[in-house]
């Protein structure tokens, strides 16, 4: 009886797959601002795709309580439930961007205890 695989191509094929995974798990480079904004986009259209499965789940549900309520004369009365929501149609409203201060300079990375500037001029300001 003859083997198809043997263990040196086993072990072959082996090495060769976890090389192959050490490649894939490479880091990758962070993406661009507009594929940045595209999967934002598509996560949410995901979202409201998922919305929208819910509320025909929910349908189809509340028919089947219905046919069953009517087919059956032992069924409880319905419970107090709430309406299906429907999601409305798909709408994307990307983020606002964040201004970029003016300056370009940083806040201190402390909690700040007082405001950062007075209205007393600096000559009359006390001396420490």
């Amino acid at each position: 009886m003859t083997h198809f695989f043997r263990p040196s191509v086993l072990a072959t094929l082996a090495l060769g797959l976890s090389a192959l995974c050490s490649v894939a798990s490479a880091k990758l480079p962070a993406p661009s601002p507009e594929a940045a904004e595209k999967a934002a986009e598509a996560a949410a259209k995901a979202a409201w795709a998922g919305k929208v499965d819910n509320y025909k789940l929910c349908q189809s549900q509340d028919r089947v309580a219905a046919h069953y309520r009517k087919s059956n004369k032992d069924a409880k009365p319905a419970a107090a439930v709430p309406a299906c929501a429907e999601p409305g149609p798909f709408a994307y409203t990307p983020p606002a961007a964040k201004p970029q201060e003016a300056a370009g300079a940083h806040s201190p990375p402390g909690t700040a205890s007082s405001p950062p500037s007075t209205n007393t001029p600096a000559a009359s300001a006390p001396k420490s």
